[in-house]
C-alpha cells in the first residue's frame, strides 16, 4: 500500500509541474496589456498610421506642379522643441498638440505653441479625439477653453480635430458610421459657434473609411489634413478633391512628425487670416 501510494503521489507531484510549466509558458506568449496600452493623454497625431496603414515610399515629394510649404506637428512625448533649428531648416508653420478627451492638456503647450510663434512661424493647436468618452461639444469646449481657440492676428491657424484609430481600444471608439459622423459634427459646430472658424479635420483615409462610412458631408468646409507614410497622399477620403495639409512621415528631422502645406507661404497665411 505504500508503495501504491508513493506512486501515485509521484504522478501527482508530476501532474501539477505539468500544468504550472504550460500555464506559464502561456503566460510567456499572451501579450501584455501593460505593455501594449498606452497611458492615457499620450496619444498624438499619426500614432496609428504605421500599424493600420504601413509604411511605404519615400517620405517626401507631394504635387509638384504647386508649392508645397513644410510643417511639423509637435505633441507632449516631444518636450521642449528645438524651434530655430527647425525654422532654419525652412519650416514655417507649425500644430501643437493642446488636449484630449476632456481629462488631459499638454505641458509641454506654451514652449511649443508660442516657441513656434515667437521664431515667426504659423502656428495652430490640435486637439486628439476620443469619442468613446464624452460628446463632441464638451471635447471642443474643452479644446477652446484650453489652448484651441483663434485669434485674427494673421499667424494662427484655426484648430485641428485630430480624429483616428483608438490607441486605447477597439478603432472605431465602439460606435457606428452614423454615431460616429454625429459625434464629429457636434465637435465642429460647438467649434464653430466658439470661434468662428471652421475646424481642420486630420485624419487618415483608411480610417475615415471604416469609421464614418466614408462620409462626404464636412468637405465643403472643414480643411482635411490627410495622413499617409508614402510618396504621395494616396486617395483622398470622400468629398475633399484636394488636401490642405499632408503628414507625409513621422521620422523627418529634429521632430518626427512633419507635413507639407499644399501651396506657397501665402496659402498659409490665407488660411490663418480666415
Amino acid at each position: 500500500m505504500s508503495v501504491h501510494r508513493s506512486g501515485t503521489a509521484r504522478v501527482r507531484r508530476l501532474t501539477a509541474a505539468g500544468t504550472l510549466l504550460a500555464a506559464f509558458s502561456l503566460l510567456l506568449t499572451l501579450p501584455s496589456a501593460a505593455a501594449t496600452a498606452p497611458a492615457r493623454g499620450s496619444a498624438h497625431m499619426g500614432m496609428g498610421v504605421v500599424q493600420h496603414d504601413g509604411r511605404g515610399g519615400t517620405p517626401a515629394g507631394g504635387n509638384t506642379a504647386v508649392a508645397q510649404t513644410e510643417g511639423v506637428d509637435v505633441a507632449g512625448y516631444q518636450g521642449s522643441v528645438a524651434w530655430s533649428t527647425l525654422w532654419s531648416s525652412g519650416v514655417r508653420w507649425a500644430y501643437a498638440k493642446a488636449t484630449e478627451g476632456t481629462y488631459y492638456t499638454n505641458p509641454s503647450f506654451a514652449q511649443q505653441y508660442n516657441g513656434s510663434y515667437n521664431v515667426g512661424m504659423i502656428r495652430g493647436a490640435y486637439h486628439f479625439a476620443t469619442p468613446d468618452t464624452t460628446s463632441g461639444a464638451a471635447q471642443a469646449n474643452y479644446f477652446v477653453d484650453h489652448g484651441g481657440g483663434w485669434s485674427r492676428d494673421g499667424r494662427t491657424l484655426p484648430g485641428t480635430l485630430d480624429i483616428e484609430w483608438n490607441p486605447y481600444g477597439a478603432a472605431c471608439y465602439g460606435k457606428t458610421a452614423s454615431a460616429m459622423v454625429s459625434w464629429i459634427a457636434d465637435f465642429l459646430n460647438t467649434y464653430k459657434a466658439r470661434t468662428g472658424r471652421d475646424a481642420v479635420i486630420y485624419t487618415a483615409t483608411s480610417w475615415w473609411t471604416d469609421c464614418t462610412g466614408n462620409y462626404g458631408g464636412f468637405a465643403a468646409n472643414n480643411p482635411l489634413w490627410i495622413a499617409r507614410y508614402a510618396s504621395d497622399p494616396g486617395t483622398l477620403p470622400a468629398g475633399w478633391g484636394f488636401y490642405t495639409m499632408w503628414q507625409y512621415t513621422s521620422s523627418g528631422p529634429t521632430v518626427g512628425d512633419h507635413d507639407k502645406f499644399n501651396g506657397a507661404l501665402d496659402r498659409v497665411q490665407a488660411l490663418a487670416n480666415g
